[in-house]
């Protein structure tokens, strides 16, 4: 052997804590209380979209305070070794989306997510499913 290690024999590093997206979840919704976030609800996103496991949609009493959840909630989710995460919307702190992968988590002020209803979209049946089943002839 010639001491050159190809990419390929190189071990990918494991990333501590990314056992699930229950365990991210977990971790998420443990620093969102940590940091005083209102409201929080979770949405099973099984079976629905293919964009995540799962989304949280919280609360903070002003911009500042929701800018300051999403900091500490990047800064936990690092410091649990799952590395970066997407922030997007602090200039303003009005709708903070924090994309963890499996769990995309909204920060939002109370006028702007009842503005919104990112739940009642989520949550609602999908439209087929208030219908009656009907007999299709072939």
């Amino acid at each position: 052997m010639n001491g050159i290690v190809s990419q390929n024999d190189v071990p990918s590093p494991q990333v501590k804590g990314a056992d699930s997206p229950d365990v991210l979840l977990d971790v998420i919704l443990a620093t969102l209380d940590d940091a005083k976030a209102e409201d929080t609800v979770t949405i099973d996103l099984h079976g629905k979209s293919s964009m995540g496991d799962y989304i949280v949609v919280t609360s903070g009493r002003s911009n500042r305070h929701v800018g300051a959840i999403a900091d500490q909630l990047s800064r936990a989710l690092k410091d649990k070794g799952y590395g970066r995460v997407t922030v997007e919307g602090l200039p303003h702190c009005d709708w903070v989306l924090i994309d963890a992968k499996e769990v995309i988590v909204h920060v939002f002020r109370p006028e702007v997510r009842e503005f919104y209803n990112l739940e009642k979209m989520w949550l609602a049946p999908p439209p087929e499913a208030d219908r009656e089943p009907r007999r299709v002839d072939a």
